[in-house]
This record gives structure tokens, C-alpha cells and sequence, in this order.
């Protein structure tokens, strides 16, 4: 096995701080449509919005997970960069590795977070087809 240097967890950073940067839109994206949500709750009352906030609920807490391993991720690769400096390389790589699992985990909650928000686009697509049926 070729030796773990400081580049290889190096390289992960911009990528991490990108994913990052991409959960933390999704995050600010439906807290602006939990917002809009309540205001529209408290106005009708309408089952249809309890739906989609148990749905943003749901989304919420995975985005929630997907920011948390991804920053665990970066941190272990920091502290894979500090163990291999201070040459505790054994560690490192064991360090290393866990930080990539973490990684790996936080895009397979991202994959099922989309999967979930395709599902309400599609009751959302729904109901404006069968609006559009009736109307006719």
C-alpha cells in the first residue's frame, strides 16, 4: 500500500467545502418554504400543508445529517493531516478511512433527501393534474 501523504486528504477539502456549500442552500432554501408554509397554515388550515411540512420535516433532519457528517468528514481529514505531520501514519490512514466512510454516508442521505423531495414534487404535479382535469 503506497504511503498516505498530506495532499490525499488535502485534496477532499474543496470538494467537502463544496458539498457543504451545496447543503447548506438546500438548508436555507426550506427554511424559507417552512416560513412561507406557516403563513400559509395559519391562514387555511389545510391538510395538503400538513403533508408538505411533515415532508420538510423529514428533509430538514436528513439535510441535518448530510451537513454533520460532511463537517466530521473535513474535520477527520484535518486530523488525518495532523497525524500524518506529527508521523502516526497507522493512525492516519485509519482516521482517513473513517473520514471517507462519513463522507460516503452523508451523499447516500443526500441521494435518499432528493429521492424524498421528487416524491412531493410529484403529489404537487398531481394535484395541479387533477385541478387541471377538473376545470374541464
Amino acid at each position: 500500500m503506497e504511503q498516505l501523504t498530506l495532499t490525499t486528504p488535502a485534496l477532499l477539502f474543496s470538494a467537502i467545502s463544496l458539498i457543504m456549500l451545496a447543503y447548506t442552500n438546500r438548508f436555507l432554501a426550506y427554511a424559507s418554504v417552512v416560513r412561507n408554509l406557516k403563513d400559509q397554515f395559519l391562514k387555511e388550515k389545510d391538510q395538503a400543508l400538513i403533508r408538505q411540512i411533515e415532508n420538510l420535516r423529514k428533509r430538514l433532519y436528513l439535510t441535518r445529517s448530510m451537513q454533520i457528517f460532511g463537517i466530521t468528514s473535513l474535520l477527520l481529514c484535518v486530523l488525518t493531516m495532523f497525524l500524518i505531520y506529527i508521523e502516526q501514519h497507522i493512525i492516519a490512514v485509519w482516521v482517513f478511512g473513517l473520514a471517507l466512510v462519513l463522507l460516503i454516508l452523508s451523499l447516500a442521505l443526500l441521494i435518499r433527501e432528493i429521492q424524498i423531495s421528487v416524491e412531493a414534487l410529484e403529489h404537487h404535479l398531481g394535484d395541479i393534474e387533477s385541478g387541471s382535469r377538473k376545470k374541464k
